[in-house]
């Protein structure tokens, strides 16, 4: 058994498993167009010298280019120039339930797909869509529109408080109407009408 191949195998993993974590922490749906081409490329790379002699080689350029990818990154921080020429933009596909054909046709990106992508967040109907964007990452970004949203727990919350607070107003006006509480605020004690065999104050006839 030759030995060469276990520390090489050994080595690749450990200095593949540094390279691609300098390079990010991004799912492959979330990477961006260059980050993608890097990957791959890293990936390709590092197993073909397990059965060479060029391992430091290998890792040398392995690591050249995740520093590329590293600087491409900062420079997309310091210029939007740059961010748009490497990454891309977010491109408008549905606006007020209406598809945006022109740009869906620029993307290359079909109604199957959208209507797809739609159905994974739940989304039963394109005319519920208030706007919708294709992301440079290949996500799709959505806004319902207002009466198409759920409701959030905030919002219940504040309706709960808004209906207790209804009731209790309404409890009050029925169980105290004005002519009710004058009569009961001349009448505080009522066993004195016990003692004095009579109301102090006539209440209304409606009330005797």
């Amino acid at each position: 058994m030759d030995l060469d191949l276990i520390w090489k195998a050994a080595l690749i993993v450990v200095g593949g498993t540094l390279l691609l974590r300098i390079a990010g922490r991004k799912s492959i749906s979330q990477m961006t167009l260059a980050q993608t081409v890097i990957m791959v490329g890293i990936g390709s790379l590092l197993i073909q010298p397990v059965v060479g002699k060029n391992v430091w080689t290998t890792l040398l350029i392995g690591a050249m280019l995740v520093f590329t990818l590293v600087v491409m990154e900062y420079a997309q921080l310091k210029s939007d120039a740059i961010e748009k020429f490497i990454t891309g933009k977010s491109k408008i596909i549905i606006e007020n339930g209406e598809l945006k054909e022109d740009n869906l046709r620029k993307l290359r990106f079909t109604v199957d797909q959208l209507e797809m992508k739609l159905r994974q967040e739940s989304v039963s109907k394109i005319s519920d869509v208030k706007w919708a964007t294709l992301e440079p990452n290949g996500q799709v970004g959505y806004e319902l529109k207002e009466e198409a949203q759920l409701v959030t727990k905030k919002e219940f919350h504040s309706l709960q408080e808004d209906i207790r607070h209804i009731k209790q107003m309404l409890h009050s006006f029925v169980e105290t109407p004005d002519n009710q509480k004058m009569f009961s605020s001349n009448n505080q004690d009522i066993f004195a009408e016990v003692a004095h065999k009579g109301h102090k104050d006539t209440p209304p006839k409606y009330l005797q």
